[in-house]
């Protein structure tokens, strides 16, 4: 299996004004593979995974198909190892003005949505809605690497399967990995080839 993203001794910076900080991450995430993050809240989850994506601070190695993160600029970094949070930001009033072409009509069905939403502002999208589609906007820019930070918490069951089976299509598809935070240990059964759990602030695999 090809190696895509390696952390060595990485943790994110912002993880020093915890009362509890998780110790530094070694990890190899390997293409194709799906590997989830558990823990309770407020264990440091989100901030590492905003820190691997180079949105917050981070200290450490981090590699990317072995090249160090410092070799790329930051906006090829985060195009690649693409940052989905449960609540993602939006800065364009229609949600179509986030793609640089719409996407498919076969995508937006797998993800139950319709291609009228296209053309709706953001802010009249339900919670669901919008996180569906903030999964297709990072899909659309070719990651290597998914971040993906509890990117179900406010879809239905029927929902919930259509996004989980979407990534793991692009997984399938790409040979991209996937780095899943989830508080939901049935999901990480369905999508998860390996776990990581924070607890008694050490990561535990």
């Amino acid at each position: 299996m090809t190696q895509v993203l390696s952390l060595e001794r990485f943790t994110a910076r912002n993880h020093s004004l915890m009362e509890n900080p998780p110790p530094p991450l070694d990890l190899d995430l390997q293409g194709g593979q799906i590997v989830s993050i558990l823990g309770p809240s407020g264990s440091g989850k989100t901030l590492l995974l905003r820190a691997i994506a180079d949105l917050d601070p981070g200290d450490g190695l981090a590699l990317l198909e072995g090249r160090e993160r410092d070799t790329y600029t930051g906006p090829e970094w985060r195009r690649l190892v693409a940052f989905v949070a449960s609540e993602s930001a939006w800065w364009a009033l229609r949600v179509v003005d986030h793609f640089k072409t719409p996407p498919p009509v076969a995508d937006l069905a797998a993800l139950g949505l319709s291609s009228r939403l296209l053309d709706r502002e953001v802010r009249n999208l339900s919670s669901g809605e919008r996180q569906r589609f903030a999964l297709l906007r990072s899909l659309a820019n070719d990651p290597r690497v998914l971040l993906l930070d509890e990117p179900t918490a406010a879809l239905d069951p029927t929902n919930m399967d259509y996004l989980e089976s979407m990534v793991k299509r692009w997984v399938g598809e790409s040979n991209g990995s996937v780095l899943w935070v989830s508080h939901d240990p049935e999901q990480v059964c369905r999508v998860a080839d390996r776990s990581i759990c924070i607890t008694d602030e050490r990561f535990l695999e």
